[in-house]
């Protein structure tokens, strides 16, 4: 868990660090990419994280929390990966697929446990 908090509240920290710094204490240097990459980066490395502990999801008793809280975490960056895919770069493009797969593994594996 405390990889996809990471995972999560990074990029939305230097999102804000970016938009805090830019426009009050006068720090040029901080880009729109400083803010971008790692909300690009963030569901990438979900998906690898969710790869890796597929086994809590196939089990309800242990991974309720992972499930609900990967899910959560994917939904809050399908839409400002959109906006970086249309504004900033299309290699956003990887990042909505990989928040796609992790919704649809996510269902397709707790449907699997379920039979």
């Amino acid at each position: 868990m405390k990889y996809l908090a990471t995972f999560t509240l990074a990029p939305i920290l230097c999102f804000a660090v970016q938009d805090l710094g830019s426009e009050y204490w006068g720090v040029d240097w901080l880009t729109y990419g400083y803010a971008a990459w790692p909300m690009m980066v963030g569901p990438v490395l979900m998906l690898l994280l969710f790869f890796k502990k597929r086994e809590l999801i196939r089990d309800p008793s242990r991974g309720a929390n992972f499930s609900q809280a990967i899910k959560f975490a994917s939904f809050l960056y399908v839409i400002p990966n959109v906006f970086v895919a249309i504004g900033y770069s299309l290699l956003a493009a990887i990042s909505v697929l990989s928040i796609l797969a992790i919704l649809v593994a996510d269902w397709q594996l707790k449907k699997q446990a379920r039979t």
